[in-house]
């Protein structure tokens, strides 16, 4: 199976961006994945292209038209399209690993990036968008936060990281931080590698990899140490 993204933007020359380099461009080269960026204003009726219009109740800016953006995710995602419509949004759920594992594990998603002040709530509401956040600031537009996301995603689609294994201990795979990484040089700036890394002795260095993580977990975020964890370790 395919993961197919389908982005509704008024940018779309923004895509595939950072998307088109390294791992998620070599994936994306190899049709590991599909990407196609669709210009909402294609879908306005007036010879302006219209696609935003005055709040209701007043106030500053702009709202993107629900009957406009109906007709783009109609045409993007027609009935029967069984991948998921979201909507990056500073209001929407925090994206977390476990979402970007399951969006990973389906067909792919079909995501509607916001400019303005917003996106009309009916079409929200019509089209059952899910509303997505990656963090708690304030995006000129969702374009970006659909790069973070979809990069987030293919990196975990079968055969784009290199070796699979490197992802199962990284920072929120198992409700922890990772931990301190080390290479060469033995010495730096007269500063070591801790010895433990360089024994041989791979219980030891795992226990103090598991550790060191609990260890920054709970100086940054302690929040994840009160969570249950969420893959088995």
């Amino acid at each position: 199976m395919m993961f197919r993204a389908t982005v509704l933007t008024l940018y779309p020359d923004m895509f595939p961006g950072a998307l088109g380099l390294s791992l998620a461009g070599r994936a994306l080269e190899a049709g590991t994945w599909v990407l196609e960026a669709v210009q909402i204003r294609d879908f306005a009726t007036d010879r302006h292209r219209t696609v935003d219009d005055t709040p209701a109740g007043g106030g500053a800016g702009m709202v993107m038209r629900a009957d406009v953006l109906a007709r783009a995710i109609d045409h993007a995602s027609p009935e029967g399209d069984p991948r998921p419509r979201l909507l990056m949004s500073p209001r929407g759920k925090p994206l977390t690993q476990e979402r970007v594992r399951e969006l990973a594990a389906g067909p792919g998603a079909v995501i509607l990036c916001g400019r303005f002040e917003g996106v009309d709530q009916r079409v929200i509401e019509a089209r059952g968008l899910e509303e997505v956040s990656i963090g708690d600031f304030i995006l000129s537009g969702g374009e970006p936060a659909a790069l973070v996301l979809l990069d987030a995603v293919v990196r975990l689609l079968p055969g784009v990281m290199g070796n699979e294994a490197s992802g199962d201990e990284e920072s929120f795979e198992n409700g922890l931080l990772e931990h301190p990484h080390y290479t060469r040089p033995q010495e730096w700036e007269s500063r070591s590698i801790p010895e433990v890394l360089t024994s041989g002795n791979h219980k030891k260095i795992a226990a103090w990899r598991r550790a060191e993580a609990e260890r920054l977990t709970a100086e940054r975020r302690p929040d994840l140490l009160a969570q249950p964890p969420k893959r088995a370790t």
